[in-house]
């Protein structure tokens, strides 16, 4: 089965899809983009979602009446693709349009809306044994609460990580943590969850939005503080997070371990609450249900 996507107002076969190469997203990454996760057909946080790209689009003056109204879109390319019983994403991307290259916003532009959707699985052993993060220094701009297209840094820093057998990236800016290549971060010490504070430095994560709800649910003590990098050392838990990364227990950094280098006790129970949002209800590796 072809797969189809969705182009500008139309649903289409991938391989018929065209994009001009005066669009602005291809000169000048000048657009912004969100990533939805759906655990079998249902989607999880779509009004965040939404709302957050809504408010990216907002930031670099890109006017798209129809962002309200992408979850139908979403669902149709689930259906079309045979996706929509699985665990699957969709991602949508917006560029401000075709035009002539100019530095400047051009003036009667039609936004370029473009989304697929994708097989979604999470990284179930991953998750359960955790992953080893580099640490390297945050190249990015200075808007990073906005969702832009403009990803060389990150994918620069994730291909440097990669390269030392690390999962993800922590980002460090003048001696402080920001957040990580694609994810949030939040680290655990004496029972008490530490998470940088949102800023311009920072992307409103959804999944970290998440936490600190179920951290106050289960008054689980929460601190949103800056965190120096010296700290990354001395936590008893780390956690990544993110729409993929889920809630990811991080067991070493740089190659030193994150408290006795194994997921620890409030992680698993952020875990197993976060799942049982989603609906997929995750595995209890201890054998005993908080």
């Amino acid at each position: 089965m072809s797969e189809v996507v969705f182009l500008n107002g139309a649903f289409v076969p991938k391989e018929e899809a065209r994009i001009s190469p005066d669009d602005r997203g291809f000169h000048f990454a000048d657009g912004v983009y969100e990533v939805v996760k759906y655990y079998a057909g249902t989607p999880f946080r779509l009004d965040d979602h939404l709302q957050r790209l809504q408010r990216s689009l907002s930031e670099v003056k890109i006017v798209y009446p129809g962002a309200a109204d992408l979850g139908t879109v979403f669902m149709e390319l689930l259906v079309r693709n045979q996706l929509h019983r699985c665990d699957a994403g969709v991602y949508v991307q917006v560029s401000r349009g075709t035009h002539p290259r100019i530095h400047h916003f051009p003036t009667e532009i039609t936004p370029t809306v473009y989304a697929f959707a994708f097989e979604f699985p999470s990284f179930v052993r991953k998750l359960r044994d955790g992953i080893p993060v580099a640490v390297s220094e945050d190249i990015r701009w200075m808007r990073c609460d906005i969702k832009s297209v403009a990803l060389l840094p990150n994918t620069m820093i994730f291909q440097q990580a990669v390269e030392r057998g690390a999962g993800e990236c922590i980002l460090i800016r003048n001696g402080q943590v920001t957040e990580a290549t694609h994810s949030s971060v939040l680290g655990v010490k004496n029972g008490k969850v530490v998470t940088p504070p949102l800023s311009n430095l920072i992307l409103p994560g959804i999944t970290r939005k998440v936490i600190l709800e179920i951290c106050g649910e289960l008054s689980i003590p929460v601190e949103e503080r800056q965190m120096q990098e010296a700290e990354l050392y001395t936590l008893d838990e780390l956690i990544i997070a993110g729409t993929g990364s889920e809630v990811m227990p991080a067991v070493a950094v740089a190659g030193r371990p994150v408290g006795n280098g194994k997921p620890g006790p409030v992680t698993r129970l952020i875990q197993y609450h976060f799942f049982a949002r989603t609906g997929s209800e995750l595995p209890d590796w201890s054998g005993k249900k908080s």
